[in-house]
């Protein structure tokens, strides 16, 4: 096995760098194709708009299912003010306090993309004597557009429109010292690892053990991307970011695996399993419970599908605003993700 860090790095930095907000797949899936083509793979979707990569093992009588979710957290149009300004509705766990001053993109449904950038109302402390105070929330948060707007109607005249949808700007950094500074690490370095395991299959021409379906789905962060999966599935595994605090195990070095979401336990044979991969491999792992958390592999057992569900990923600090995580993180994900697919 060997799994390239420059492969993970380059992919994690394309991927991060496409705009995807929970359900906005304009962009990231023409880039999942392209980057699926250089592999020797193609692309096939779900009503869901969930995109699979279909890899044949050496037992194709059993189909198991890796998902790494592309949707990001991001924001919706939810009213044009009468100022020209922008009102929010969010999509996924945002968290308002840090995302004032960002960047962010308007995307409309006649593809075209406006600049702006994410304010609080009371923006200033020259101005607001409750600028400091002031609860940074959907009330007090707007986008103000890089245009030369001042009414409700200078921005409709720009074809822009209730429900289109905002991207916040990544701000992605890669240091000298392996460390990944960005949003949206959740889930893109997931999803740079299948890539880094799929380009060490193909160079080593080995299949996995079981027939695989690499899924992509788009809309995990409100909870329903895992909720279909192909009948023939048994096992869903989703490649999600571990969790760093007070009462976690995890490091932004280690994989984290997953015995309990904030739905349901894993299945425990499963979960034994990947963690005995771990040991075996010698991979850099720890066990975690989460809580305020679900994965694609949870929604898929409280959609009623009939599999084993597991979940595990790479540590990541400051989830849902500027995260960071190391390389070697998503490299012990992607060589756990190795072991499990060559496993039987």
């Amino acid at each position: 096995m060997k799994i390239c860090k420059e492969t993970i790095e380059k992919i994690t930095r394309e991927l991060i760098n496409t705009p995807s907000p929970v359900s906005y797949y304009d962009e990231i899936h023409p880039k999942l194709e392209k980057l699926a083509d250089a592999y020797g793979y193609s692309i096939t979707y779900d009503r869901k708009r969930t995109a699979y990569i279909t890899v044949d093992g050496e037992d194709n009588s059993k189909t198991i299912c890796i998902g790494a979710h592309l949707d990001t957290l991001g924001l919706m149009i939810r009213h044009i003010n009468e100022d020209g300004t922008l009102a929010l509705r969010n999509l996924g766990g945002i968290n308002y306090n840090n995302l004032e001053g960002c960047f962010c993109k308007v995307h409309t449904r006649e593809n075209k993309t406006y600049t702006g950038m994410i304010l609080c109302r009371y923006h200033s402390v020259h101005v607001f004597d409750e600028a400091r105070k002031v609860l940074r929330d959907e009330t007090n948060m707007v986008v103000i557009l890089d245009e030369h707007v001042s009414s409700k109607q200078d921005v409709k005249n720009l074809g822009i429109e209730h429900g289109d949808i905002i991207s916040i700007d990544p701000d992605y950094h890669y240091t000298e010292t392996g460390f990944i500074k960005s949003r949206f690490i959740d889930d893109k370095a997931a999803a740079a690892a299948v890539f880094a395991v799929l380009e060490s299959l193909q160079k080593e021409n080995k299949k996995p053990a079981y027939r695989t379906l690499f899924a992509f789905p788009i809309y995990e962060e409100i909870g329903h991307g895992g909720a279909y999966v192909p009948e023939e599935v048994s096992e869903y595994v989703a490649l999600d970011i571990g969790l760093i605090g007070p009462d976690y195990n995890g490091s932004e070095y280690k994989v984290s695996i997953c015995a309990k979401d904030n739905y349901t336990p894993y299945d425990r044979g499963l979960t034994n399993k990947i963690i005995a991969l771990a040991k075996q491999e010698n991979i850099d792992y720890c066990v975690d419970v989460f809580y305020h958390y679900g994965s694609d592999a949870s929604a898929a057992i409280r959609a009623g599908n009939n599999l084993y569900a597991a979940a595990f990923g790479m540590g990541c600090l400051s989830s849902h605003g500027m995260e960071r995580c190391h390389i070697n993180s998503i490299m012990e994900t992607a060589k756990l993700l190795y072991a499990y697919l060559m496993s039987r």
